[in-house]
């Protein structure tokens, strides 16, 4: 089930009785934990119906005995759960991947089996006038635990992942047809680059051109530089463009004003950036056959003309090479080579060698 789906239960007061929200991702985790946070009881019965409480100060016969409670106003009470992961019960039943920890991981659970056994007997036979949720960031409950399918079948269990970096642009693209908003492919490419999968970050950024902009614009890539104050003409993601295309001028533009502006344009990003543009430029050129590109590639359709074009002016020992540059480059940046080497100095030397 995904996130909108049980946004959309929540909003319509089709509760489950249990949630278990885990997982990479703290931006789904959130946005479906405020939202049962802020939807199922009305003000005034929050104070005494709505009971937050977080995984390090709880364990979890406490818990247990908040959901038995009956509510004190209205029918519904919530119990919340945040930053589950820190509860001990569950720390120690974490799923392991060696014998050793698997071994230390079946002992653990063998102190704590009073709490899961407690934990179980709930799982199976919830209370219908409360509604528990689990708000666990960063980690996963074990599949193999015997609550586990139990509370698949009577609750909410949200794997809640990472967007990957090569989906990153779509995702940027949906949320902001969702916000009421167009955006030019590019745009979204940029805010890609730029933000990372970071999505709280993202979702930040694109507020801020909600708040100002009109329903309906199409945001471009000047929207962007005023509103937002990532550059149009100067980000690494036109560095790359100028790099595959050879643009000389332009590549040294743009190093120039990362030079200039460190604290914007850190180094230590800008090259892990070409290093991953460089390392799927090789991948492209060695593909027989171009039409799974995107796929083996790890990027987004809209971007393979890019390389296709790149293709043209590197051929694959060049790009080897190059891959070489940026490893050394790393390096200087982080004061691993011998000498004294200035942030223009790394880039010069970079772009020098990666044109000619």
């Amino acid at each position: 089930m995904d996130h909108l789906k049980i946004i959309r239960d929540i909003e319509m007061r089709n509760f489950k009785p249990i949630y278990f929200l885990m997982g990479e991702e703290p931006y789904f985790i959130d946005l479906i934990s405020d939202k049962i946070e802020n939807t199922v009881l009305d003000e005034a019965s929050k104070a005494f119906g709505q009971t937050i409480v977080y995984g390090r100060d709880v364990n979890l016969d406490q818990v247990i005995s908040l959901s038995k409670g009956f509510p004190m106003m209205g029918d519904l009470q919530v119990v919340m759960v945040k930053e589950a992961q820190d509860l001990k019960e569950f720390k120690r039943a974490k799923s392991s991947d060696d014998d050793e920890e698997e071994a230390t991981a079946e002992d653990a659970q063998k102190n704590d089996k009073s709490s899961l056994t407690s934990f179980e007997n709930y799982v199976a036979n919830p209370s219908p006038t409360t509604i528990l949720v689990f708000a666990m960031k960063g980690k996963k409950l074990d599949k193999r635990l015997k609550f586990y399918k139990t509370l698949e079948k009577v609750g909410v269990v949200f794997d809640s992942e990472k967007i990957k970096d090569y989906k990153m642009a779509d995702w940027i693209r949906s949320y902001v047809q969702q916000s009421g908003f167009t955006i030019e492919n590019s745009v979204a490419e940029l805010l890609s680059e730029y933000l990372g999968n970071d999505l709280s970050k993202v979702v930040n950024e694109i507020s801020k051109l909600a708040i100002i902009l009109p329903k309906g614009t199409h945001i471009n890539a000047q929207h962007v530089e005023d509103n937002i104050g990532i550059s149009k003409d100067f980000n690494v993601w036109e560095l790359q463009k100028s790099l595959g295309q050879k643009d000389v001028l332009k590549a040294n533009r743009i190093i120039h004003y990362f030079e200039n502006n460190p604290k914007a344009h850190p180094i230590q990003m800008t090259i892990p950036s070409l290093y991953s543009y460089f390392t799927k430029l090789a991948i492209y050129i060695s593909l027989k056959d171009k039409s799974q590109a995107a796929s083996a590639m790890g990027v987004n359709p809209y971007a393979i003309n890019d390389y296709k074009a790149a293709s043209t002016k590197y051929d694959a020992r060049k790009v080897e090479r190059i891959i070489g540059y940026l490893r050394q480059a790393d390096r200087q940046s982080k004061g691993l080579e011998e000498g004294k080497y200035t942030i223009g100095d790394i880039y010069r030397e970079l772009i020098f060698k990666t044109l000619h």
